[in-house]
């Protein structure tokens, strides 16, 4: 995910087995490294070469691309992705189909 500075990312992403790159941004201040977490073992169990963290200041954020495409983004749904919809994205882009945004989220929190 470009930072708007203009500046060439470091290095490449990981890509997954079938060439699938994943970005992950997510606003670590905002206490969601753990919905990271919760994901990112979701996909690696499916896909083992898959993830990428991109810790960011943009409070609020849980964005997700594959292949440079934005495909879920928190700041838009207000939740976060289901495990099962990021990994059937992740399919998608490595059979090479076209891919669509995931508007299902799942609250943030939940109050009992």
């Amino acid at each position: 995910m470009s930072g708007g500075s203009g500046e060439p990312a470091a290095e490449a992403p990981p890509t997954t087995g079938g060439g699938v790159r994943l970005m992950v941004e997510y606003c670590k201040p905002c206490g969601f490294e753990s919905a990271y977490l919760e994901l990112a073992n979701a996909v690696k169990e499916e896909y083992p070469d898959a993830g990428a963290e991109v810790p960011c200041e943009k409070r609020g954020a849980f964005e997700i691309e594959i292949n440079g495409q934005l495909i879920f983004s928190k700041l838009e749904n207000g939740g976060f992705p289901y495990e099962k919809d990021l990994i059937e994205a992740i399919r998608r882009a490595s059979n090479g189909e076209p891919l669509e945004k995931i508007t299902k989220s799942r609250p943030p929190c939940v109050i009992l």
